[in-house]
């Protein structure tokens, strides 16, 4: 009688893994580093320049056909990184008495020598003017005229009207014109505005503003040297072409290091864990329940980060998996030399024939040591974060008062007519450039704080992401540091306002020329 033969079934009765940290990571990693190579390149980009003067960057941006010759501000319009805002310039002044007519003379700020500054050959754009007036003490007038124009020496001449308008006491003084941008009209030359009441009465105590949206040559989102700034926001530029810089090293940091700093804490939550879980363990087994039960029982208490991968034991024994194989696929899962040592610990002992207890406590005394061991590394080294840290933020003060106050006076005192240099005793001291400086300035703050951070990191935890975390928090605080202090328009070569002010005058041809 032939025997049947006999087939035995195994069945993987492991869970299914669940873990995608390393899927996430490369993800992060990637995004990452496409992030940092974008923000470098605009970073290079706005470093270097064509003949044109303009950055790499706005030639492609703009699309600049020939960028060996310098565009016109027409052709710069056409761009909206190039586009010239006007700014609004403001100037006020009174009458006191007026009783047959008078004047007040007054420049008007524009592109300087617009016919012949090659970044704005053409015409000038019209600037938009107003201007308006009131009566303190509620004074009604009778009819009167206000008129703005070029002013003209020549007695016998009539100054061009730019605005005019007659208005009486129960009227709202106010008139509007332009500056044409061709022609006799140009910006820079002087104007006057006039107040003449009606033929036979008097104006007392007028008091008004002039307003002009002057333009300057300079396009709103770069500096008068021809570097990218990017748009206001709050008085600040958060866009200007130094801070790509920072972006790039930040990207590039701290996103992986700081997702995997967070891992890492993760898995550190659960290795603090640990030790509690073989000591109830081993003390459920000593009051006589099976290992199935004393785990099963265990996954009713709070072990934090641990509670998954307790029910997942559990689970696994109820389904008659070896309980050595559970330790086995837990360390697995958990993939730290902490847990791999104790549980390797604990599966030779019990093949060796130990009594299991012991073996449970035995291992949960060491990791509880090894632990020890390390927070005690963390407390010893956290002085010397804090040296380095302190280092840091002394080194960042330091270069943004040198930046922000002494190399601006510097510059200031030794811009001599000529411009060049000027000369202190035998000592020749040449003209400094404070962007230039700046800028050197805000890069070795930034390498300094990724080297700080990486030395910091590795120290205290023994891991280089650690450092990268840190690092990018360095570059972090550098960014906010310089852009709330360093990065003032004065620095960035942002040019100052012109603002319409009171004429020195001087007479040139019977035509009135603005002085400043």
């Amino acid at each position: 009688m032939a025997r049947k033969s006999k087939r035995t079934i195994k069945v993987e009765l492991n869970l299914p893994k669940d873990d995608v940290t390393e899927s996430r990571l490369i993800t992060i990693i990637v995004i990452s580093l496409i992030l940092s190579l974008s923000c470098f390149g605009i970073w290079v980009t706005n470093s270097l320049s064509h003949p044109n003067g303009q950055p790499i960057f706005v030639n492609l941006a703009c699309q600049v056909e020939n960028p060996n010759r310098v565009p016109t501000w027409q052709q710069n319009e056409t761009c909206p990184l190039l586009r010239d805002a006007p700014r609004e310039e403001k100037w006020t002044g009174s009458f006191q008495v007026v009783s047959s007519g008078m004047t007040h003379e007054f420049t008007v700020p524009g592109i300087p020598e617009w016919t012949e500054s090659p970044r704005t050959f053409g015409n000038h754009p019209s600037q938009d003017i107003e201007a308006s007036c009131y009566f303190p003490g509620n004074f009604f007038p009778p009819e009167y005229s206000m008129r703005i124009a070029r002013y003209v020496d020549d007695a016998d001449a009539v100054g061009t009207t730019v605005a005019e308008g007659i208005f009486s006491g129960d009227d709202e003084c106010f008139i509007q014109g332009n500056i044409p941008g061709s022609g006799a009209l140009t910006p820079g030359d002087g104007y006057r505005i006039e107040i003449v009441p009606k033929e036979g009465t008097i104006l007392e105590g007028i008091d008004f503003k002039v307003t002009v949206m002057a333009y300057d040559g300079i396009p709103e989102n770069m500096n008068n040297k021809s570097k990218f700034l990017g748009p206001e926001v709050f008085s600040f530029r958060p866009l200007n072409f130094l801070n790509w810089f920072s972006f790039g090293i930040f990207l590039l940091l701290f996103p992986a290091a700081a997702y995997w700093d967070r891992v890492k804490q993760k898995i550190a939550d659960k290795e603090d864990k640990f030790p509690d879980f073989l000591r109830d363990l081993a003390e459920f087994w000593k009051g006589g329940l099976s290992m199935t039960v004393a785990v099963q029982t265990l996954t009713t208490s709070e072990y934090g980060a641990l509670n998954d991968e307790i029910k997942k034991m559990s689970d696994q024994i109820s389904w008659g998996i070896a309980f050595e194989d559970v330790l086995i696929m837990f360390a697995a899962r958990i993939n730290t030399p902490l847990v791999d040592r104790a549980i390797s610990l604990i599966n030779e002992a019990n093949r060796a024939g130990g009594k299991i207890s012991d073996i449970l406590v035995t291992a949960a005394n060491d990791t509880r040591e090894i632990k020890f061991l390390e927070e005690e590394r963390v407390r010893a080294i956290s002085s010397y974060k804090a040296v380095i840290w302190t280092s840091f933020f002394v080194f960042l003060g330091v270069v943004v008062v040198l930046a922000k106050v002494f190399i601006p006076a510097i510059a200031s005192s030794n811009a001599g007519e000529g411009g060049g240099s000027t000369t202190l005793g035998a000592m020749e001291i040449r003209t400094v450039d404070p962007l230039f400086f700046l800028t050197v300035f805000f890069y070795g703050v930034v390498m300094q704080g990724v080297g700080n951070g990486a030395m910091a990191g590795l120290m205290a935890t023994g891991r280089v992401s650690a450092g990268f975390k840190l690092s990018g928090m360095m570059v972090l605080v550098a960014f906010i540091a310089f852009n709330l202090i360093a990065f003032s328009p004065s620095l960035m070569g942002v040019p100052p306002p012109q603002g319409l002010r009171e004429a020195v005058s001087s007479s040139s041809g019977g035509v009135f020329v603005g002085g400043g």
